[in-house]
């Protein structure tokens, strides 16, 4: 089995930055696309951003220039850099990760989510 443990969230006012990360463990071969989620209460869970395993993101409008998705694929571990933050960022955010195992089977697995507050 794979787990992901997201970190790194908290309450921050508005314009400042967190930096959350989410660390796979497990019996991984490799990682393939990771990415980022955020719930808002009472709204759907939507996308924030994924990065491929050679470094490629993708995102949501949004969040386009003040959030940056990187990875340490040494590590397996992938990042969210949250700058110029907005009330409207406040959600609880979930890591995804599209992970094989040496088995050669491929799952999708979902981190237990990381609240972030952006007070105004």
């Amino acid at each position: 089995q794979v787990q992901l443990v997201e970190s790194g969230g908290g309450l921050v006012q508005a314009g400042g930055s967190l930096r959350l990360s989410c660390a796979a463990s497990g019996s991984i071969f490799s990682i393939n696309a990771m990415g980022w989620y955020r719930q808002a209460p009472g709204k759907q869970r939507d996308l924030v951003g994924t990065i491929t395993s050679g470094g490629s993101t993708n995102y949501a409008d949004s969040v386009k220039g003040r959030f940056t998705i990187s990875r340490d694929n040494t590590k397996n571990t992938v990042y969210l850099q949250m700058n110029s933050l907005k009330p409207e960022d406040t959600a609880v955010y979930y890591c995804k990760a599209e992970v094989t195992y040496f088995s050669g089977n491929i799952y999708v697995t979902w981190g237990q989510g990381t609240q972030v507050t952006v007070s105004s």
